[in-house]
């Protein structure tokens, strides 16, 4: 809770946190917005595949020009300025650079960069919740082998959950289960980029006005994202999907206590201890009274006569017999909180979550029929949607992850609801991400 004073005292001595951004699209730019804000903070690089682009977020949201005028990361550092760059290898073995914020949504990408961090020492924010689904795991232990702090993002959604479950079990409590809201119908696995802005009551021009990504809209309408989301959280939490994956059950925050607790008391849950995310729509569409489409939750047990009386005492919403509650962070600011993880890495030397064991897992699932030779496009394209099972079951069953699951052809058709398995796709065995993930593997096996 003083991460602000740490700040202050850190620019007042001049032993800035010397940050680099890998990428400048949305997440990137809402980082940008606050960092220039941030006492303790300087922004040292910004590397982007197109450097125009990255020098248009920077001012767009509100850097100043003259800020943007470095030729090299060593004047940079000496200016307090800072340098916009398409050549992220150098950015990340530069010693101007204590922290690497990766921002880029690509799974293979995202592999590359932490293993970089470890080779050069720079902690890394893994904005990229892509390559932690894929590969999170072995990431992580790469990076404590290495000494080096690995972290998911704080304002994105399994961050925050990770603080909530954390906040829980200080506090001494069970956690039954935590998860996310979102918009959700079982149709909507099959929506693709065609499809998917009729769901957000959107035209494709009023989208592409807007600067919208159908294929990065369609992944949070399909399915995929919450699946990647919630691999995250099981990784990082000891929490663990149920054998089916996702129910997406509708649910108000009202219901949370009564829903999202064991079957054997009367809810949803499979067992304890479980990851799901809660629709704010109804199975016939109708809206969720009181819906937490843009928040988090975490549902914890009392464990005793004593705590079931203060939960009534102090007013806690429970189920009916008083031994479930939980409490729900209504929204999310993405981008605009990611200043928290960097503090934590840069003061503390701590995580705002990171992956601990491998327990969830996403593999690619058709979303029709798919024929032999069909390329396949990845997340929110037309071919595959993300399903979230244990990983376990997913390494046992042969299945191919959802991070993988890009331009790569099929060998075999498949059928629409079935996941796909490395057998069925030509897939470059010696590409880096690809043994990365097979090391991952092989674990399990």
């Amino acid at each position: 809770m003083n991460l602000h004073s740490m700040l202050e005292a850190r620019a007042a001595e001049g032993k800035l946190l010397r940050v680099a951004l890998i990428g400048a699209g949305k997440f990137g730019s809402m980082y940008l917005s606050q960092a220039r804000r941030t006492p303790g903070i300087h922004l040292v690089a910004v590397a982007d595949l197109d450097p125009a682009r990255a020098k248009a977020a920077l001012l767009g949201v509100g850097w100043p020009a003259d800020r943007l005028g470095a030729q090299s990361l060593d004047e940079a550092r000496r200016s307090g300025g800072t340098f916009l760059t398409d050549d992220t290898p150098a950015v990340i073995a530069s010693d101007a650079v204590d922290i690497v914020v990766d921002a880029t949504g690509s799974p293979a990408a995202g592999i590359a960069h932490v293993l970089a961090c470890c080779k050069h020492g720079k902690h890394i924010v893994m904005v990229n919740v892509e390559a932690d689904a894929l590969a999170g795991p072995l990431l992580a232990k790469k990076a404590r082998e290495a000494g080096i702090v690995y972290s998911l993002a704080y304002g994105d959604q399994p961050a925050l959950i990770c603080e909530m479950v954390d906040w829980a079990r200080t506090a001494g409590f069970e956690v039954v289960a935590a998860g996310k809201g979102t918009k959700y119908l079982p149709a909507y696995h099959a929506s693709t980029p065609d499809t998917v802005w009729q769901h957000y009551g959107l035209c494709a021009e009023e989208a592409q006005a807007g600067g919208m990504n159908a294929q990065m809209f369609n992944s949070f309408l399909d399915g995929t994202k919450s699946a990647i989301e919630m691999a995250a959280v099981s990784n990082a939490c000891g929490l663990t999907p149920a054998e089916d994956g996702l129910a997406f059950p509708p649910c108000g925050v009202d219901d949370l206590a009564r829903l999202l607790k064991p079957r054997a008391d009367g809810g949803l849950l499979t067992h304890r201890g479980q990851v799901e995310v809660i629709s704010c729509l109804e199975r016939d569409g109708r809206p969720v009274f009181r819906d937490l489409r843009w928040g988090v939750y975490v549902t914890f047990a009392a464990g005793s006569d004593y705590v079931r009386r203060c939960f009534k005492e102090y007013g806690l919403v429970t189920d009916a017999s008083g031994e479930y509650s939980s409490m729900y962070k209504p929204f999310h600011l993405i981008g605009l909180e990611l200043g928290v993880s960097v503090a934590s890495i840069g003061l503390r030397r701590e995580p705002t979550g990171a992956a601990t064991a491998w327990r969830g897992d996403v593999v690619a699932t058709a979303k029709r029929a798919l024929r032999e030779g069909e390329l396949l496009d990845g997340e929110g394209g037309f071919t595959v949607f993300g399903k979230l099972m244990p990983a376990a079951a997913s390494v046992a069953g042969g299945y191919l992850p959802l991070g993988l699951a890009h331009r790569v052809r099929l060998r075999s058709s498949v059928a629409a609801g079935q996941p796909l398995r490395w057998s069925d796709v030509d897939v470059d065995a010696r590409s880096q991400a690809v043994m990365f993930r097979r090391e991952m593997e092989a674990s399990l096996s």
